[in-house]
């Protein structure tokens, strides 16, 4: 079976630096990292009574590991303003938590720079913000901004196709 359906030629998989972002149906500014998409369900073991020898292996709960964003720092506030919803240093008075889960897309891109994966992550919340990496005045790096996502699943969008490469 061919790995590309639109694309039997080709043979290598996607690229992973080549993706964006969306967030309110908005590309995330300066982003440079976004962490794996992983989920895990547990096993329960159930053993039936008149077969003491062998248990049977059941699936459980499903949890989906948060995902981290991180940007370089400019004057975009979009990670600030949602982890503000959440959590504000001014307390529980200033916070609101009306709206503070957002549904976000992760679009993937090949080589021509056509979308050719996208996944749907619903329900997020930022459970973890960092304002600024550490601040070295003898380095040569960017400084980043990384925001923790809580979820509660994730799809892939089968509504995007394989691209046809030229």
């Amino acid at each position: 079976m061919a790995k590309f359906t639109a694309n039997p030629q080709r043979y290598d998989p996607y690229r992973n630096f080549k993706f964006k972002v969306k967030i309110n149906n908005q590309y995330v500014a300066g982003l440079s990292k976004c962490s794996a998409l992983k989920k895990t369900t547990e096993m329960v073991e159930w053993r039936e009574a008149g077969d003491p020898s062998t248990t049977h292996k059941l699936p459980g709960k499903t949890k989906y590991d948060a995902i981290t964003l991180t940007a370089g720092v400019t004057h975009d506030t979009t990670f600030e303003d949602w982890a503000n919803l959440v959590n504000n240093f001014q307390g529980d008075a200033a916070m609101s938590l009306k709206n503070f889960r957002k549904d976000i897309t992760i679009e993937v891109y090949n080589e021509a720079g056509q979308l050719a994966l996208a996944y749907n992550i619903f329900r997020c919340w930022v459970s973890e913000y960092q304002a600024l990496a550490d601040l070295d005045a003898s380095a040569n790096a960017v400084i980043i901004e990384t925001i923790k996502l809580e979820n509660e699943g994730w799809e892939r969008d089968k509504a995007v196709t394989e691209p046809t490469e030229t």
